[in-house]
């Protein structure tokens, strides 16, 4: 998934300190917010943006292509399926701690209504200089720029770290997809490397995994396949088995999930796969990507 400055959002929770101050941030990177949704709060305005009791609503007065949601978890799943019943095509849940069983119900929801989710326990997305949608600092000039190289990442921080060291090494990126750290997600590793493998702004694809599930392996079939090239950063590999380190989705059980299948899997396609972060605009240089990209 993808969010351009041409799509609309509608912000649920806007009313909330997180909501309101987030909201503020991705109008600066140029983010077209029309709307907000909090239950009780209609009528009100806040940062220049009307308020609705609801998403259903505010798709009355408004097109609305993107809803992003500031919820506490137990108010993610009736947040979400009244975005995907109002009809909103992109979900953006950034919420941590969603119970898993109303993850499942609001998946099912989307699919069979054709809504394409991003989260649970995601950062957001960026595309440098048209728009940020969650919490990404999409506006630090430092960290994202207009460019050609497409970065994905379970993690929010340390997709930060290497948008930093993209622009440090004089690179800009096409779009950031950040897919969140939960063991269930709207959108894996493989549906981000197909979309940024499918956008046409996109020369080159940095891959930001971490130990924990299959999702790496099973992207590095489709790697195998791709022209672009793609240099990945897979963390936590020092991590001691059945432990997990940060998100819910980072613990190995057995071979599976550890950081050498995911090497092994990426090299093995194509990829170059770099010990830390800072060695990512070499290896890109490397792959023929210059920094003006």
């Amino acid at each position: 998934m993808i969010v351009t400055g041409r799509d609309t959002v509608v912000v649920q929770g806007l009313t909330g300190r997180q909501g309101s101050f987030w909201a503020e941030r991705m109008v600066e990177c140029g983010t077209s917010i029309v709307a907000g949704a909090s239950p009780g709060k209609g009528g009100r305005v806040v940062a220049g943006i009307p308020v609705y009791d609801s998403v259903a609503d505010a798709a009355l007065e408004h097109e609305l292509d993107v809803s992003v949601l500031f919820v506490p978890p137990l108010a993610a799943k009736a947040a979400a399926l009244d975005a995907i019943r109002a009809g909103v095509g992109k979900l953006v849940l950034l919420t941590e701690h969603v119970p898993y069983q109303d993850v499942m119900y609001v998946l099912a929801e989307a699919a069979e209504r054709g809504t394409r989710v991003l989260g649970p326990n995601t950062a957001g997305l960026v595309v440098p200089g048209e728009s940020s949608v969650g919490i990404m600092p999409g506006f630090a000039a430092n960290i994202f720029r207009p460019g050609r190289v497409g970065v994905l990442s379970r993690s929010g921080s340390l997709g930060t770290l290497v948008a930093l060291n993209l622009v440090g090494g004089g690179y800009g990126q096409s779009a950031f997809i950040g897919i969140g750290g939960d063991p269930i997600l709207g959108t894996t590793t493989l549906d981000a490397v197909r979309a940024l493998d499918a956008d046409d702004r996109t020369d080159a694809v940095v891959l930001v995994g971490e130990i924990g599930g299959g999702m790496e392996e099973e992207a590095a079939e489709y790697v195998a396949t791709m022209t672009k090239p793609v240099v990945a950063f897979v963390a936590g590999r020092s991590a001691p088995p059945d432990r997990r380190m940060g998100h819910a989705g980072a613990i190995v059980s057995g071979s599976r999930g550890t950081g050498k299948s995911k090497v092994d899997a990426l090299t093995g396609a194509g990829a170059t796969v770099v010990d830390v972060p800072s060695q990512i605009p070499e290896a890109l240089c490397a792959k023929g990507i210059s920094p003006a990209a």
